[in-house]
This record gives C-alpha cells, structure tokens and sequence, in this order.
C-alpha cells in the first residue's frame, strides 16, 4: 500500500528505528525493557533498526538477524561499571535516515545519542517517540549533584516536548509528568515474562550455598547495589526479620558502587553479584521475600519479576507497586517514605509464615495477568497514531501551500 494512502501504515509494516543508550547483555531495568521492545515489534511483522553503543563483547560488524543492528561509538559512564553512553553522532545518523528513511524513531535514553538522534529525526521530518525511563533528577541527590536538580529537570522535559510523544510506565507518572509541563505523555506499561519468571525455577541446592535449609527464610533484594536504591533501609528491615527469624539470610543480587563497602560492612550477607538468564530465574525463585526500599523508580521491573518467582513483595506504593500490589494480599506496599512503616512492615510479614507462602502465591497470580503481548499491543497503537497524526499535519501544509489565493 502506498504510504500516501491514508490507511497506511496500520494495514502495513512498519520501518523503525530504536535508539538506545543501553541494551542486554547489559544488565538494568531499562535494557531489559529495550529488549522486550525490539523483539516484540520484530515478532509483530515490522522491520526494525537497533542503534546503540558497541559493547566490548561486540563482533566488528553485527551479526545478521530480523534485527538490523547500527553500533555506534560510545564510552563508559563514570560509576555505572560495564554501561556506556553513546557519542552524538548526529551527521551519522542524518545521513543514515536520508538514505533509508525509518516511519518513525523511538529514542529511549536522553544521553548525548539520544540528543543527537531526536535532532537528525527532526531534521529529516521523521515522527518521533522518546520514552522516561529513569528519574535522572532524582538521581542526582544520591550523587552530590542536588543544587542541579532543576536544570536536569528543564533539560529532561525540554529533550521530551521536541519529541511527537512521550511514553512513560504508569498512569501516576504520566501525570506527575503533565502536571510538571511535559506534553502529549502516554502510558507504556510494562510486562513480565512468567515462564522466565516462575517458582519452578527454585533451587533447594542454590539456597544450601546460601546457608539456607527448607526451613530457613531467605530474604531477597535484586538490582544495583548502589546509593540511590535506599538500600539503608533494606538492611533495617532485615535486621528486624532477623530479631524473630536469627537464621534468615539477606541475599542481594547485583553489583554496583556501593558493594564493595556493603560487603567490607556485612560479611554476613550473600553478595550473589550481577545474574542473568537461568541464573537469575533461580536466584529469584528460591527467595521466601523481597524486600525494595527504592524512592526512585520510573517503574521497577524487578518487582513484577519477583511476583512472577512467587514473592511477595514489601515496596513503597508508587511505579510498579502502585499498580499490582494489593496490600496483605499479594504484597504490602507502604506510603513513600515512610521508613518507620517499611519496618514495622518486613516484621509483620514475616511473623506468619504460612500468610508469607499464601501471599506469594498471589503474587504469581497477579504476575500471570500480566502479559507483555498486551502492552506491545498498546505501543503499536501508539506508534501508528503518532505517525498519523503527522501525516494529516503535512497533507494539511501541502493542501494550504497549492491552494490559490
């Protein structure tokens, strides 16, 4: 169909390009989510183009795949070991887009390739899509950075208002993020993958390395180990397990800035280090609670991964707690930052073991409701109406550019 018919493209395929600063086998929420992205609109029949930074276990020239991947130079991002940032390579890309003109750019990082790719996109007059997927601003409290706070603001929502839309992971964000002078904000939930993600994968063998017996309580953090992830407060909340339970073990799963120091200070903790693929699956499923004090996430995939292992979840009730946990039912969500209540909370939940077990169980019925097939679906939709919306724009242009005075 000809891509001036006015059907185009919903009864066609799309061209796209996705371009982000981060991308497995890295290892954060963001590049887990890219990948469901990526491949789930190349399994929905549109072509799609990948540029990101090399990474060190990259080949010189991508391997062929349904994929089209564009590496771009990049160099490491100061405390984030094994990430990269894209260089802005903005003439590479307006030259790229010119000869091969993609129907729309999703643009998922606001880094310097981020900045360089919604520019040549605008340039080219290609409909674009940035998505939120991290609370820089919040970041830079945890960093020293808290006087800039408000320029990183303004330089977040003026990067995502020259943008055609703005997706972000849940209602509340979409309209803390409208009430702040962002425009045309969306919601792009998130899934969960629950065959990767199950109890099946529990490993009595894995949680004997721990120190842990059928009956011993394991208590389970997975992500960065790092300053901005309150992890003070996970410590305070296992401490208080610890007083009714002195055998439980605190496992964390990740790596980050702050781990050497937390394990010079807490030999006794399991340091499990970063885990990927079955790994992962089994580190999750083989914990009894999971404890995620963090204040600043855009949403949390770890939290409906860990309901999807079979976890109840102790959170404060904001991003992916918000939306699936049900108090004392598949979880307890809290009132942000109320640390007294996230104590008092991880003590409680831990007194009836049999209520924890019935709890988690829900939370692997929550997490089956969850289904990534449908948030794709949404994000489609999207997609299509931006790139309509700016069709109708242009014919409209043309019609008042040919029509006679």
């Amino acid at each position: 169909m000809p891509r001036t018919s006015p059907d185009w493209p919903r009864s066609g395929r799309l061209d796209l390009a996705i371009v982000t600063e981060t991308y497995p086998p890295e290892i954060n929420g963001v590049a887990n989510t890219m990948r469901h992205l990526t491949e789930g609109l190349t399994t929905r029949g549109h072509r799609v183009q990948l540029v990101r930074p090399r990474q060190r276990a990259d080949r010189v020239k991508p391997e062929p795949g349904p994929i089209r991947v564009t590496l771009v130079p990049g160099l490491p991002i100061p405390g984030y070991r094994g990430l990269r940032f894209g260089l802005p390579v903005y003439w590479r890309l307006r030259r790229l887009w010119h000869r091969a003109r993609p129907d729309l750019a999703y643009i998922a990082t606001q880094g310097p390739l981020g900045h360089a790719a919604l520019s040549a996109a605008r340039a080219l007059g290609v409909p674009t899509v940035t998505g939120f997927h991290t609370q820089f601003h919040q970041y830079s409290h945890h960093y020293g950075l808290g006087i800039l706070t408000h320029q990183i603001a303004e330089t977040l929502r003026h990067f995502h208002n020259r943008s055609d839309a703005t997706l972000v992971p849940t209602a509340e964000l979409k309209t803390e993020l409208s009430d702040a002078g962002f425009q045309n904000v969306h919601v792009f939930g998130r899934g969960v993958d629950v065959a990767r993600f199950s109890p099946a994968w529990r490993d009595a063998e894995l949680r004997r390395s721990w120190g842990c017996e059928e009956g011993t309580l394991a208590v389970l953090y997975v992500g960065r180990i790092a300053a901005e992830k309150n992890l003070d407060l996970a410590r305070e909340a296992f401490e208080t397990i610890r007083a009714d339970h002195p055998d439980a073990r605190f496992v964390l799963v990740g790596d980050g800035p702050a781990l050497g120091p937390m394990q010079r200070e807490f030999p006794d903790f399991v340091f499990a280090g970063p885990r990927v693929g079955k790994e992962l699956s089994a580190h999750y499923a083989s914990g009894d609670l999971f404890l995620f004090p963090s204040l600043t996430e855009t949403f949390g995939n770890v939290v409906t991964e860990a309901m999807a292992s079979g976890l109840p979840v102790i959170a404060f009730d904001y991003a992916a707690a918000h939306t699936h946990i049900a108090s004392w039912k598949n979880g307890v969500s809290l009132p942000v930052g109320d640390r007294a209540a996230f104590l008092a909370a991880s003590r409680e939940a831990t007194r009836d073991l049999e209520r924890l077990r019935r709890m988690g169980r829900a939370a692997r019925k929550t997490a089956e409701g969850i289904s990534w097939d449908r948030v794709l679906g949404g994000v489609e939709e999207r997609l299509f109406k931006v790139i309509h919306r700016q069709h109708r724009a242009e014919a409209c242009h043309a019609t008042v550019a040919t029509t006679p005075e």
